[in-house]
């Protein structure tokens, strides 16, 4: 049974769908529920503000956003949930760092699951980009559940 499940979330429709089931367990478990965002400065979207300050306060509202958004869902489901905003500052294997910031925030949060969404890259595109799941899934001392986005076309065996 799990009473404190993190879920990450980053926006995309595979984070939605990770939200989604983290809602559904924690409302069948009675659990609390911790929605977790890491802003970087490489997956940062938006126009690029003339100061670094200003950057930061872009990249933190834009943050906030996403959190709130999922906030608003898991609270419409009838879950309460908290919120955690991470940062990365610095320049480097992003999704390694942002994965290790995800980990990190599981185990000072006492989690049981940790719940994230997975795109299911394989061959270059995921030797060349990584995967923060994939990053999570490896170095995690608590469970994982990876949750896969939209079905892509398999090719027909031959």
């Amino acid at each position: 049974m799990y009473k404190r499940i993190l879920v990450a979330v980053d926006g995309s429709e595979t984070s939605e769908r990770a939200l989604r089931e983290g809602i559904a367990l924690a409302k069948v478990h009675r659990a609390r529920l911790r929605l977790v965002h890491v802003v970087d400065e490489l997956t940062a979207k938006g126009e690029t503000p003339s100061t670094p300050a200003d950057f930061w306060n872009a990249v933190r509202k834009a943050g906030e956003r996403i959190l709130e958004s999922a906030r608003a869902r898991a609270a419409k489901a009838g879950i309460e949930a908290e919120t955690k905003l991470a940062e990365i500052r610095t320049f480097g294997s992003v999704m390694r760092r942002v994965s290790n910031l995800i980990v990190e925030e599981a185990g000072r949060w006492r989690a049981d699951l940790v719940v994230i969404g997975t795109h299911g890259r394989r061959g270059m595109s995921k030797l060349l980009l990584g995967s923060v799941a994939d990053g999570v899934v490896r170095t995690s001392a608590t469970s994982v559940l990876l949750v896969r986005g939209a079905e892509r076309k398999t090719r027909r065996a031959r």
